[in-house]
């Protein structure tokens, strides 16, 4: 918002003191620069990213522990071109840029908080897991993999 958008004549002190409910302006009090500066904190603050995070101490965890999340396991990635990728069909199989024993990473909601190893949990049902290795501290976030396959 600019000092132009403001539209405030000042300029008459008995219409300022009406529109102020009584409240005198003290004397050498320039509307306009007064104006300035706070155009200028505002343009100051939009630059700087402020990210205020609640106090450990304020936190309710109670609210948020049946609220459904997505976890996935990464196991890899690879780079095709569209070409290849419409040339695929049933029994392709594509090469990933993980080996095997490589971390792979847990993602929750997009943000990856966990690395692990994949293990077998069930082979008559041929079932896995992931045995985590690296967990992310509470406020702070794993980086993710290097993509091998470029």
């Amino acid at each position: 918002m600019s000092d132009s958008d403001l539209d405030l004549d000042l300029e008459d002190s008995d219409d300022a003191e009406a529109d102020l409910g009584g409240f005198e302006m003290p004397a050498g009090f320039d509307p306009t620069a007064a104006m300035g500066q706070i155009g200028a904190q505002a343009e100051d603050d939009e630059d700087e990213e402020v990210i205020e995070e609640p106090a450990a101490d304020h936190l309710d965890l109670d609210l948020v522990m049946d609220v459904p999340v997505t976890m996935e396991v990464v196991l890899g990635s690879s780079t095709m071109t569209v070409a290849n990728i419409l040339k695929l069909g049933r029994g392709a199989v594509v090469k990933l840029d993980t080996k095997v024993g490589d971390p792979v990473d847990v993602v929750v909601n997009g943000r990856i908080v966990a690395r692990g190893e994949i293990v077998v949990i069930d082979k008559e049902e041929q079932r896995f897991g992931i045995t985590l290795t690296d967990v992310a501290k509470p406020g702070s976030k794993l980086q993710a993999r290097k993509s091998r396959a470029a």
